[in-house]
């Protein structure tokens, strides 16, 4: 199952993330082929990813940004009973595993922020056992720093805001790139 998500980011390196209904709009008409829902509620999420699904797209929701749920593994359980969501984003590894266990693909999201954060990914990554990561903030001097800790594939995010932040990424390595910035969807 990973192999089919590798593949599919492979070939469409740019992820959008939508973080409001604006966003939830614009991106049902971008050729991309995986979205990454960055809101929602308890009451709205179902659908938010059905109307990612009914235009073509794989969904991944970010459990750490959800309304109205608890920061428990129960919302993965939820996620997995009431949406046809795809994937897991988040960035506790314990929320990761929850999600491994009900099928999800997962992507590990981590705020390297400091020399602590840094080396505090390889304990992380052990725990989650993700199929991506997403390293924030999408600086290319990162990823090979990453790299170098781990062969799971990287999608550079935060801050990726016009083509040459774009290219740089992928440049350094990155599997894909993620933005909210619509502007670079289409590139």
């Amino acid at each position: 199952m990973p192999g089919k998500l590798a593949r599919i980011i492979e070939n469409h390196p740019i992820i959008p993330a939508v973080k409001d209904d604006a966003g939830l709009k614009a991106v049902v008409d971008t050729d991309s082929k995986v979205v990454f829902i960055l809101y929602g509620t308890i009451l709205n999420i179902s659908e938010i990813v059905a109307q990612v699904k009914e235009s073509g797209k794989m969904a991944f929701i970010n459990v750490d940004l959800l309304e109205g749920f608890a920061n428990k593994e129960i919302v993965v359980q939820y996620i997995k009973k009431y949406t046809g969501a795809d994937g897991i984003l988040s960035s506790k590894a314990s929320m990761l595993r929850a999600a491994k266990a009900q099928g999800f693909y997962t992507i590990h999201r981590l705020f390297i922020i400091d020399s602590f954060s840094f080396n505090s990914l390889s304990r992380q990554i052990e725990i989650s056992q993700p199929d991506h990561l997403e390293i924030l903030p999408g600086w290319p001097k990162l990823i090979p720093w990453v790299m170098e800790k781990t062969d799971i594939p990287i999608i550079s995010g935060g801050l990726i805001c016009c083509k040459e932040d774009v290219v740089a990424a992928l440049r350094a390595g990155a599997t894909a790139i993620c933005s909210t910035n619509p502007e670079v969807w289409s590139m």
